[in-house]
């Protein structure tokens, strides 16, 4: 039952094996029983032609006989005798007269019981069909005709033939035919399943090759399938080509953001040093100038921030970002951003350590930035006055940060893609909560760089947890 269970839970629906299983399977069912069907009918017909026949014959002979022991004997007599030579165990042969009265009957009648001679006469009663008819588990084909001897017209003769050990065989044979369908079906559906399995297993293995494949890794993609169908490598090839213009144009959009980065941080950091040179002559400055001012600056920091994030995030695309590890005290270090972040913020951080000390082998300015920007995530994203925690604590041979804080909290469809770059929850780019959405795919760039871990834990109105697994 478990294991019905298993292969039932494994079924995809909406799967190409399945459906073309259930089609192919569904119209080999129905040739198969259409086919039993028609032939069981067929055979019927000929059981009951070939008896119907035997009754025909019966039925024009009796006048022959009667006519020639008339003249031998008395009608009465003549038509008796002529009825019974005609009669057997099987064949039963009865005249009734135009007032419906019997005139003569086969003696073999008399050995069935009284009930079942009623139903064989009630039948008489209606038009009788060319057909099988059932009468006390026992089955009978009929036929009637006129009877004329010398031009008299003698009465309406009704033959009945016992058929029921040729019925019996036959239902026997029909339902020997019928599990044979069935179990054919049952077959040729199997067999079916397993060829259209292994057909698209190709198909199977495309996936697979394409699944596993990385950015860094499209320009080097090869999809080859040496046993597959002209279509599928035909598919193959596609694709390979594919992957390579997507690997060029990755390439491209990578040293267009580069370029832009650079080209832009130096002049906008020119700027930003201008504007902060004035505010700090700030005494001949009217009010409306001050904030004009004061905005121009702000926006020229966060645009200098953003593109030193575009910059990081092109160098570790290129490879090029570079780590100075060293070893560090974890719970001092995480102390220090702390104290750095309070002064900017209106928040109490508190720090949770169950070990003293936890040694890290680390960048020491690329983790503050990782750690600063989960704290500036937790602050824009809950309440004033929510307290933000850290907890540090070491497990095996990997140290672990959490940030916890208390606010909104990431729905569950977004908390997969929370670290794609300028992928964001909220799409109102507002600046109170400001960013573009490159925090989090920064501190995914610079923890993998420095053989760590990152990951999110979160909760509609509980809050968020972002843990930090670095190597020891």
């Amino acid at each position: 039952m478990k294991q019905i269970r298993k292969i039932w839970t494994n079924i995809d629906p909406f799967s190409l094996h399945l459906r073309l299983t259930i089609g192919i399977a569904a119209f080999s069912a129905l040739v198969l029983g259409s086919l039993a069907t028609w032939t069981s009918w067929k055979m019927q017909q000929i059981l009951i032609d070939s008896h119907k026949n035997d009754i025909e014959q019966i039925a024009k002979r009796l006048p022959q006989d009667v006519q020639l022991y008339s003249e031998m004997m008395q009608p009465e007599t003549g038509l008796q005798k002529a009825i019974n030579n005609l009669a057997n165990t099987n064949t039963l042969l009865w005249l009734k007269s135009p007032d419906n009265k019997i005139i003569a009957k086969s003696a073999t009648l008399d050995l069935l019981s009284d009930f079942m001679v009623d139903e064989l006469m009630s039948l008489t009663r209606m038009p009788i069909k060319s057909q099988v008819y059932k009468v006390n588990q026992s089955y009978f084909v009929l036929c009637g005709g006129s009877v004329e001897v010398q031009g008299n017209l003698l009465g309406e003769l009704f033959v009945v033939k016992d058929i029921t050990r040729e019925q019996t065989m036959f239902v026997v044979m029909v339902q020997s035919l019928s599990i044979t369908s069935i179990l054919a079906i049952i077959v040729f559906i199997i067999a079916i399943a397993f060829y259209i399995k292994r057909s698209l297993q190709p198909l199977r293995q495309l996936s697979q090759m394409t699944a596993v494949i990385s950015t860094e890794d499209l320009g080097k993609a090869q999809l080859c399938l040496d046993n597959a169908p002209s279509e599928v490598k035909q598919l193959a090839q596609t694709l390979t080509m594919l992957l390579s213009r997507l690997s060029q144009s990755w390439e491209q959009e990578r040293e267009f953001v580069s370029n832009v980065s650079h080209e832009l941080r130096t002049p906008l950091t020119i700027v930003h040093g201008y504007l902060q040179s004035v505010l700090r002559r700030q005494n001949n400055l009217t009010p409306t100038q001050q904030e004009a001012l004061e905005t121009a600056a702000s926006e020229a920091e966060r645009t200098i921030r953003l593109l030193q994030d575009l910059l990081d995030l092109a160098r570790a695309d290129s490879g090029y970002l570079q780590f100075q590890m060293k070893s560090y005290v974890l719970n001092d270090l995480v102390e220090e951003v702390v104290i750095m972040a309070e002064k900017y913020s209106d928040r109490v951080i508190t720090i949770d350590s169950i070990k003293y000390p936890i040694e890290v082998k680390v960048d020491y300015s690329r983790l503050k930035q990782v750690l600063l920007n989960l704290i500036d995530n937790a602050v824009k994203y809950s309440e004033a006055g929510t307290p933000i925690t850290f907890k540090l604590n070491q497990l095996q041979d990997k140290a672990i940060i959490q940030v916890c804080d208390k606010g909104y909290g990431i729905p569950l469809q977004h908390q997969a893609r929370i670290f794609e770059r300028f992928y964001r929850v909220n799409e109102s780019r507002s600046h109170a909560t400001g960013g573009c959405g490159l925090g989090l795919s920064i501190v995914k760039t610079l923890v993998e760089g420095m053989g760590g871990s990152v990951s999110v834990q979160s909760k509609l109105g509980e809050g968020s947890t972002f843990t930090i697994s670095l190597p020891i």
